[in-house]
C-alpha cells in the first residue's frame, strides 16, 4: 500500500465516502480482491446486505426489494445511500440510526469483576426458544435457526447470558466475523441483537456481552467492532461511549414494512403512550384500524373500524360499565361479589379503632393493609404480626384512601389470571423486587441500579420506592439501606409483588391449573367485566387451590409479551379485524 493512502474506514470515518464506480477499485487499493459475489448474511431473522460488494445500487436496491415477508433485511455499508434510495424511493428508507466503531487498540479490559452469570454460544433448540422469548419480549424479531447462514460460510454466532443460580437467559447478543462473512481488507466484526431481559436483576449483563465480544473477536486477530444503534437510543448510546466506541460516517438502508413502520413513519402522537397503550395501539395500526389519540400522558384514544367507535384509557373501553368498574375499584364490593359468586375470597374487615384492629390480628395472626381504592399496590402493607405494624400501615394506607381494609394474609404465590371476553389470555406468577449482592455495593445503590433498569425496560412505569414498606422488608431480615449484601446473595426488597414497585413476572399460561382458569372466569363473569387481571393467591399454579386477592378493570396488557394479549383484545372490540387464518 502506498504511504499517502488511506484506508475505507478512514475515509468514512473523515465523511468522505467513495462512490460505488470507485469502490471495488479502492477496496484492491486498501490490500483485498474484490469481492466475487455481493454478501448476503442470513441471521435468522433476515439478512445483512454488505453494501460495497454489490456491483452497483441498482443491484443493492433489487436485493433489498427481495426481503421475505415476516423478515429484516439490512444493507449495510452503503456508502452513497441516495443512489440505492432513487431506485426505489417509495419501497426503501435510510434507517434512522446511528453506526458505531470500536477500534481493538482503544479497547480497555473492565477494572469491576461482573459475577453471577455465564457467556456461552446457543447452540440447543432450548437456547434458541429462550433466545426468542427474551427477543418477543423485547418487541425484537425472534430467530429462525434453520435460516442462519452456516458459520463455516461466515455465518453469525449468538451468544448468551446464563444466570449461574436459577440457569434463566438473561441476556443475547449476535457477532458477525467480517474476514469469514465478506473477505473485509481490514479485519472487522460487528455485533447485532443485544438485549437483556428487563427483569434481571443482575448488573452489568449488557456491557459484558459486549466486552465479551470484543474479546473474543480480538482473540482472533480482527481489529474493530461495528454496530448499529437507534439515534435516541440514550441507555445505549451511553453504555458505547463508556468503552470507546466513536461515530462512523456510513449508512443502513431498510426496506418498508410493518415491522420498520416506526422508523420511517418517525414518531406520531401515540409514541407519547405509556407501554400499556401503546401495545394496544400498535395491533390496532397493524389492523388497519383507525387511532385518534385523545390524551397520551393519560393512556386515552379512541379506535373507529367499520362504523364502529370504542374509547379507551390503556385497556379499559366503554365495553366496561360504570358498575363493573366500580366493583373492581371498592375491594369491598369485589370481596362481596366474588364471595357469593362462591369463589374462595380471604377474611376481611373495614379498619377501626385500634382495638378492632388488634381483635381482628389476634384472629388471623397476620393481616394485611390496603385502600380501599388504590392502585399499582400503593398504601398495601402484607404479613403484618404486631399491632404496631397494623396501626402504622393504616395511617400509611390512608394517604391514597382514608377508608382502609384489614385483610387475614394467605401464605403463597402471587398470580395475575388476565381475562378478556371471558376467555383466558395469559398467566403470571409476579415476584417481589429482589436485589442479588456483589460484596461492595450497599442495598440502597443496588436498590437504586436495579429502579434505573426497571425503568429504562419500561418506559419509566415501574421503579423501587426508597419507602416505609421498602425500609421495614429490609428491617424485618435484619438489614437497612447501607447494608452491603455477600456476592450472589439475593434479598426480597419488598413484600408485595406489584411490577409498579419492581416486580417481576414469571409468564405460566402453560402450566396454569383448569381449576384456576375456570375460578378466573367465573370471577370475570360474576362482575360481568369483559376485560380484567384477576390477582390470587396460590401455592402453585399448577394446583387447584387459590384465594382471590383483588381485581384490575385496567390491567397492563403490555406485562404479559409474549401472550397475546393485545391481539385478543382487539379481537373483542373488532371482532372483524381479525387477520385470515
Amino acid at each position: 500500500m502506498k504511504a499517502h493512502a488511506t484506508t475505507y474506514s478512514q475515509r468514512l470515518l473523515r465523511g468522505q465516502p467513495p462512490s460505488y464506480e470507485r469502490l471495488q477499485a479502492r477496496l484492491a487499493e486498501d490490500g483485498s480482491e474484490p469481492a466475487a459475489a455481493p454478501v448476503a448474511v442470513h441471521c435468522g431473522w433476515g439478512r445483512l446486505l454488505v453494501g460495497h460488494t454489490f456491483a452497483d445500487p441498482a443491484a443493492l436496491a433489487e436485493e433489498l426489494l427481495n426481503e421475505q415477508a415476516g423478515e429484516r433485511d439490512i444493507a449495510l455499508y452503503v456508502a452513497a445511500p441516495q443512489q440505492v434510495l432513487a431506485q426505489a424511493p417509495q419501497q426503501l428508507f435510510l434507517d434512522p440510526s446511528d453506526t458505531l466503531r470500536l477500534w481493538f487498540s482503544d479497547y480497555r479490559p473492565a477494572t469491576r469483576v461482573f459475577r453471577g452469570f455465564r457467556i456461552r454460544r446457543a447452540q440447543s433448540p432450548e437456547d434458541w426458544q429462550a433466545i426468542n422469548q427474551l427477543y418477543l419480549a423485547r418487541g425484537m424479531l425472534p430467530i429462525d435457526p434453520q435460516l442462519l447462514t452456516p458459520r463455516h460460510e461466515g455465518g453469525p454466532v449468538y451468544w448468551l447470558a446464563e444466570d449461574e443460580d436459577s440457569g434463566a437467559l438473561i441476556g443475547s447478543v449476535m457477532g458477525l466475523n467480517h474476514r469469514k462473512a465478506f473477505h473485509d481488507p481490514e479485519h472487522g466484526c460487528s455485533l447485532w441483537c443485544l438485549a437483556v431481559d428487563p427483569q434481571c436483576s443482575r448488573p452489568g449483563v449488557g456491557e459484558v456481552l459486549v466486552r465479551h465480544l470484543v474479546e473474543h473477536f480480538m482473540s482472533r486477530g480482527l481489529s474493530h467492532l461495528d454496530l448499529s444503534v437507534l439515534h435516541d437510543n440514550r441507555q445505549a448510546k451511553s453504555l458505547y461511549a463508556k468503552l470507546g466506541f466513536r461515530t462512523l460516517s456510513t449508512f443502513a438502508i431498510k426496506r418498508k414494512n410493518g415491522i420498520n413502520q416506526p422508523l420511517f413513519l418517525g414518531p406520531g402522537p401515540e409514541a407519547e403512550f405509556n407501554p400499556y397503550a401503546r401495545i394496544l395501539v400498535e395491533e390496532a395500526h397493524r389492523r388497519g384500524i383507525d387511532v385518534q389519540v385523545d390524551d397520551a400522558a393519560a393512556g386515552m384514544f379512541t379506535l373507529s373500524h367499520g362504523g364502529r367507535r370504542v374509547r379507551c384509557r390503556e385497556s379499559l373501553t366503554d365495553l366496561t360499565s360504570a358498575i363493573s368498574m366500580t366493583l373492581c375499584q371498592d375491594k369491598s364490593l369485589t370481596h362481596r361479589v366474588l364471595r357469593d359468586a362462591g369463589l374462595n375470597v380471604p377474611q376481611q374487615q373495614r379498619a377501626a379503632d385500634a382495638e378492632d384492629n388488634k381483635a381482628f390480628l389476634r384472629t388471623h395472626r397476620r393481616v394485611v393493609v390496603k385502600p380501599l381504592d388504590g392502585e399499582q399496590g400503593q398504601g398495601v402493607a402484607v404479613d403484618l404480626r404486631s399491632a404496631a405494624e397494623v396501626e402504622q400501615a393504616i395511617e400509611a394506607a390512608r394517604a391514597f384512601d382514608s377508608r382502609v381494609l384489614l385483610e387475614s394474609f394467605h401464605e403463597g404465590l402471587d398470580l395475575r389470571i388476565v381475562v378478556i371476553g371471558f376467555q383466558v389470555v395469559a398467566a403470571a406468577v409476579r415476584h417481589p423486587a429482589q436485589v442479588i449482592g456483589d460484596g461492595q455495593h450497599s442495598i440502597g445503590a443496588l436498590i437504586e441500579a436495579q429502579s434505573r433498569r426497571r425503568q429504562a425496560a419500561t418506559g419509566g412505569e415501574s421503579r423501587i420506592p426508597l419507602d416505609a414498606e421498602t425500609q421495614r422488608t429490609l428491617h424485618a431480615a435484619g438489614y437497612d439501606y447501607n447494608t452491603v449484601l455477600a456476592q450472589g446473595e439475593q434479598l426480597a426488597v419488598r413484600r408485595t409483588a406489584n411490577l409498579h414497585t419492581g416486580g417481576s413476572l414469571e409468564d405460566v399460561t402453560a402450566i396454569l391449573h383448569p381449576e384456576l382458569a375456570e375460578a378466573a372466569v367465573r370471577a370475570a363473569r360474576a362482575l360481568d367485566i369483559p376485560v380484567v387481571g384477576l390477582d390470587l393467591m396460590v401455592p402453585a399454579a399448577d394446583r387447584p387451590e387459590y384465594v382471590f386477592i383483588e381485581a384490575n378493570e385496567r390491567c397492563g396488557l403490555a406485562n404479559h409479551e409474549p401472550q397475546p394479549t393485545a391481539e385478543r383484545f382487539i379481537d373483542l372490540l373488532f371482532p372483524h379485524s381479525r387477520p385470515a387464518q
